[in-house]
C-alpha cells in the first residue's frame, strides 16, 4: 500500500511541472513582444516599411501604410526599398498608399534605397517626401516589360495540336500556341506604351521634372545612386540610418528617435521553402500577359 502512494501521486507532479514550463514560455514570449513596445510608450515614433524582393502584391504594404497613417504618435514613416520591381498593379497600389498617408494622414514619408530599388520599386519611391540612395544602389530602370514564351514549333515537333474557340477577334492574344501576328503586337505595344506613359507621369510628378526630361532617362536604364542623384532622381545619398535621421529632422523630432516596425508573421510554409531552398527570391513568373514593371536580373 505504502508503495502505491507516491505512484498515484507523480502524474500530479509532472503535470504542474509542465504547465509551470508553458506559463514561463508563454510569459517569455509575451515579455518579448511587449518589451520593444514598452520601450516607446509615449514617445513619437518614426515607422520603418520594408518592401523587399520581386513586388508581387500590395496587401501587406498597404495594410501597414494604413495602419501607422492612423497611428498619432508616428510622425514619420521610411520605407526601405531593396526590390528590382514587379507588377505594375502592385506597384501602382503601393505609390497611391503613399500618396494618401501623406496627403490624408499628413505622415512625412522618406525612401532608403538599398541594393536595389529599381523599375517598380523606383515608381514607389517616387510618391515619398525625400530620396536617399546608396552611391552604388542599383536604381531607374524607368519602363515596362512583357514577356511571353511561344511553344508552336515544339508542338508540331511532338505532335500536339491545340484548338481554340473564342468569342472575340484579340481574345487569345499572346498565346504561346501560335505566332504573334503584326496586328497582335501592335495591341500590346499601345498597351505597354501607356503603361510606361503612367510611369512617366508618375516620376515627373514626384520628382518635379518635366516630362520630357523623365522621357530621355525612361529607357529602361539602370543607374547607380550617385548617377541617379546627379540627374535629380533621388535627393541625396545615405544608408538607412540617414533615412532615419533624416524624418526626425523633417518632423521636428528631438534627439533618437524610437523606431517601430510590424515583425512579421511566421509561415511553416515560408521557413520550410527556405530551409531547402535557401534565401533565393521568387521570380515574377507568371502565365499570361502580364505587365511588369522589372529590372531584368
Amino acid at each position: 500500500m505504502a508503495n502505491d502512494i507516491p505512484s498515484r501521486k507523480s502524474p500530479s507532479k509532472w503535470r504542474r511541472v509542465l504547465w509551470i514550463v508553458v506559463v514561463a514560455g508563454t510569459l517569455a514570449v509575451a515579455g518579448n513582444a511587449l518589451l520593444p513596445e514598452l520601450a516607446t510608450v509615449g514617445k513619437e515614433r518614426i515607422a520603418l516599411v520594408r518592401i523587399e524582393g520581386p513586388i508581387l502584391d500590395s496587401r501587406s504594404t498597404v495594410d501597414e501604410l494604413e495602419s501607422y497613417g492612423h497611428d498619432p504618435l508616428v510622425k514619420a514613416i521610411v520605407i526601405r526599398i531593396d526590390s528590382p520591381g514587379g507588377g505594375v498593379a502592385a506597384s501602382q497600389e503601393i505609390y497611391n498608399a503613399v500618396k494618401r498617408v501623406r496627403a490624408e494622414k499628413q505622415k512625412t514619408v522618406v525612401a532608403s534605397m538599398g541594393t536595389v530599388a529599381a523599375s517598380g520599386g523606383y515608381y514607389i519611391a517616387v510618391a515619398s517626401d525625400r530620396i536617399l540612395a546608396n552611391p552604388g544602389t542599383l536604381t531607374g530602370s524607368i519602363g515596362v516589360i512583357m514577356q511571353l514564351a511561344n511553344f508552336e514549333e515544339l508542338m508540331d515537333k511532338i505532335g500536339v495540336k491545340n484548338f481554340v474557340i473564342k468569342s472575340g477577334r484579340y481574345k487569345d492574344v499572346g498565346s504561346p500556341f501560335r505566332m504573334m501576328g503584326e496586328e497582335d503586337r501592335k495591341l500590346l505595344q499601345s498597351v505597354m506604351d501607356d503603361a510606361h506613359r503612367q510611369f512617366i507621369e508618375a516620376v515627373a510628378e514626384g520628382r518635379a521634372l518635366d516630362v520630357d526630361d523623365v522621357e530621355a532617362l525612361a529607357d529602361g536604364r539602370v543607374l547607380t545612386g550617385q548617377q541617379a542623384k546627379d540627374v535629380l532622381l533621388v535627393d541625396d545619398l545615405g544608408d538607412l540610418k540617414d533615412a532615419v535621421k533624416l524624418a526626425a529632422r523633417m518632423t521636428g523630432i528631438k534627439g533618437s528617435p524610437a523606431v517601430i516596425e510590424t515583425t512579421p508573421e511566421f509561415s511553416f510554409r515560408d521557413w520550410l521553402v527556405g530551409s531547402l531552398f535557401g534565401d533565393t527570391p521568387a521570380l515574377p513568373l507568371q502565365t499570361g500577359i502580364n505587365l511588369m514593371y522589372f529590372m531584368a536580373l
